[in-house]
């Protein structure tokens, strides 16, 4: 027997299709340009497909730059970040969520304009300081000012506000400790939920190409965004092939991460609350 769609999920799934078909043409086109000659990606009018299809561009930016370092340099750097960002993010939310102290509601107030500041208003000020401190072109200049994650904290936040605090009640009664509490008990419960924010900032890590860029000159520390970026731009201007190619070699890791991941990044907000917040 067929299944018969209603009006409204007819016009949901044609509305999904268009959306689909407008997330994806750029990412075809990125790739139909890195399977281009060089020559012909500046033709008008634009042609989805050139005379011949070639790898050129991909094997001139796999032989001109360290894209083995960079993605090394970039994996590490995510790892790192992702830990420390969900280790002290659940700390944090939890702090909020299970305690009270003086000064709790104008710190949580102050986390939560930290969401409402844009990235970008700090980036002076953060250079400065990473100067100051004499950590240009370290590993801890990429890695800690992105380890302060304030949305990441308010999600937790709320998501450990609906665990039953019975559960730690009955811990505690058998003489467990907040710390152990928290560890055995509060963050198994909340996998899914750490399992996506691990994901999402896991992603956002990779992709971050501005402070990488400003903070990372030596190219042993230098990210795979900064990396390639520095490969793509040669003496005769932009090679619009090379570049196409250098967002596809990039971009892949992160389709194979969400592929692997997705039941846990779709379980994660779907029931957890994220979606909601």
């Amino acid at each position: 027997m067929t299944k018969r769609f209603s009006l409204g999920q007819l016009v949901m799934l044609v509305v999904a299709l268009v959306l689909a078909a407008i997330w994806l043409a750029p990412i075809a086109w990125a790739v139909a340009t890195s399977l281009k000659p060089e020559s012909e990606t500046t033709v008008i009018p634009l042609q989805w497909f050139g005379s011949e299809i070639t790898f050129d561009s991909y094997a001139l930016v796999l032989e001109t730059g360290g894209i083995v370092k960079w993605a090394i340099n970039s994996t590490v750097t995510a790892v790192i970040v992702t830990f420390l960002t969900v280790l002290f993010s659940a700390m944090a939310a939890y702090g909020f969520a299970r305690t009270r102290f003086r000064g709790q509601r104008a710190l949580l107030a102050l986390i939560l304009a930290g969401i409402m500041v844009p990235p970008h208003v700090l980036i002076a000020p953060l250079f400065a300081e990473m100067v100051a401190l004499g950590l240009v072109d370290t590993w801890w200049a990429i890695i800690l000012p992105q380890v302060a994650a304030p949305l990441i904290v308010y999600i937790l936040f709320k998501f450990f506000q609906d665990v039953p605090p019975e559960l730690e009640q009955a811990a505690f009664v058998d003489g467990a400790g907040r710390w152990r509490v928290f560890f055995t008990i509060v963050l198994p419960l909340s996998r899914p939920v750490l399992a996506a924010v691990s994901i999402f900032t896991f992603i956002t890590t990779w992709n971050n190409f501005l402070w990488p860029f400003l903070v990372s000159t030596d190219p042993n520390t230098m990210t795979l965004p900064v990396g390639l970026a520095n490969v793509v731009q040669g003496t005769f201007g932009l090679r619009y092939a090379q570049i196409m190619a250098s967002v596809v070699l990039a971009g892949l890791p992160l389709l194979v991460v969400f592929v692997m991941f997705q039941r846990q990044i779709i379980r994660g907000v779907a029931h957890t609350g994220l979606a909601g917040q």
